[in-house]
């Protein structure tokens, strides 16, 4: 006979089996607790072929003296589902897009765009890389807090968007004011690195989704790092551009690569970039009206 314990359940606790779940216990200790059952779903745990067959609700459930910890194993009692993780990390990317939008109000000037101070910068950019980069990171985010407990997750995503963040630093460094011919320059070269053996390493390694944030971040911003400097170079405070830029982004981390896909966008991406050289006009918004272009 086989005499591992047995988990008979209602639908807050699913059907399962524990190693160590510890004997049923007299009746009388539950009383109170059985008397206020009624129709709720309630848990039964005993041994298999033994009479002593004892009903717990799970909401007013209380520790067996000799083993609570069993209950612990028990699915979904120890960590939040995997829906709830997914949802708020999402919410928290969606306040992030309606945050940016109010922040970058009136800020994109195109090619010509200002940062400003470095506090009112990397506080846009950070809400901006959340925004942009936490939709793409769900997979990575559940797998890490399968595998390591739920309290991982918001320590992998922040220590993502921390990643991000020193990129934003460089960002404020290297910037400035610039010309067209600059930023067609730039887009043509992000084009050719979206063909690059070093861009299909990253992007492989940014979808394999079992290593610490860290490690995670620096992966994807080698990934990422071209369309990253197309958002830079032809409007680093444009919402628009930086919706266009976020759903390349999380495409490239969810779907697979495929040369079918992957190809035409980069030559879209030069396209782009010999467009922004010949026509700079025919792009909206990279030069503001009022605002005297210069050639480099």
């Amino acid at each position: 006979m086989n005499d591992e314990p047995t988990i008979l359940g209602g639908s807050d606790v699913g059907v399962g089996k524990a190693a160590h779940l510890p004997l049923a216990v007299d009746r009388a200790a539950f009383q109170p607790e059985l008397d206020s059952l009624g129709r709720s779903p309630a848990l039964r745990v005993g041994m298999p072929g033994s009479s002593r067959m004892e009903i717990i609700t799970p909401r007013r459930w209380q520790p067996l003296p000799d083993g609570p910890a069993a209950f612990a194993r028990i699915s979904g009692a120890k960590f939040p589902s995997a829906l709830g993780i997914a949802v708020a990390t999402l919410g928290l990317a969606v306040a992030c897009w309606f945050v940016s939008a109010l922040q970058m109000s009136g800020m994109d000037m195109g090619v010509a765009t200002r940062l400003g101070s470095f506090a009112s910068f990397i506080g846009v950019w950070v809400t901006m890389m959340a925004a942009m980069m936490l939709p793409g990171a769900v997979p990575a985010v559940l797998q890490r807090s399968r595998s390591g407990g739920v309290f991982t997750a918001p320590v992998f995503a922040g220590t993502y968007v921390a990643i991000w963040a020193i990129v934003g630093i460089a960002v404020y460094v290297l910037y400035r004011p610039h010309g067209t011919v600059a930023a067609g320059v730039v887009v043509i070269a992000a084009g050719v690195y979206e063909l690059t053996p070093i861009k299909r390493h990253f992007r492989l390694r940014c979808r394999d989704q079992g290593r610490s944030g860290l490690v995670f971040g620096l992966d994807c911003v080698g990934s990422s790092i071209g369309l990253m400097a197309i958002l830079v170079v032809v409007g680093v405070m444009s919402v628009a551009w930086m919706a266009v830029i976020a759903v390349v982004i999380v495409a490239q981390k969810i779907l697979p690569t495929r040369a079918v896909i992957d190809i035409p966008l980069a030559f879209a991406i030069v396209g782009l970039g010999i467009l922004i050289l010949a026509d700079p006009s025919a792009i909206p918004g990279l030069i503001p009206p009022t605002v005297p272009t210069p050639m480099m």
